[in-house]
């Protein structure tokens, strides 16, 4: 009996991925204000451009990090709302309306 390790190895990635833009999501609205969700659209929208040329693994996880790009946009909002209710800190360099 083979073991598939191909199914493991994707989920762990996709752990990995979606922790990975925890962070990003928060540093990219410290520093750059809800505005910067255009960026992660154009990142999303290449990525999954990318899959539908790619094959096997890679083919994967381009899709589930452009899906991730793009449920960043909706994150990056709500991180925006969470620092105007002062769950997060507010960046003393930036002006707030």
């Amino acid at each position: 009996m083979e073991l598939n390790l191909a199914g493991p190895a994707l989920g762990a990635a996709s752990l990995f991925i979606m922790g990975a833009y925890y962070p990003v999501v928060i540093w990219g609205e410290y520093w750059f204000s809800e505005r910067v969700w255009p960026l992660f659209l154009i990142a999303g929208a290449a990525l999954i451009g990318a899959s539908l040329f790619l094959s096997g693994t890679g083919c994967y996880l381009a899709a589930f990090t452009g899906a991730v790009n793009l449920w960043a946009i909706a994150e990056i909002k709500e991180q925006a709302r969470r620092v105007r209710d002062g769950k997060y800190p507010r960046n003393p360099r930036r002006r707030y309306d």
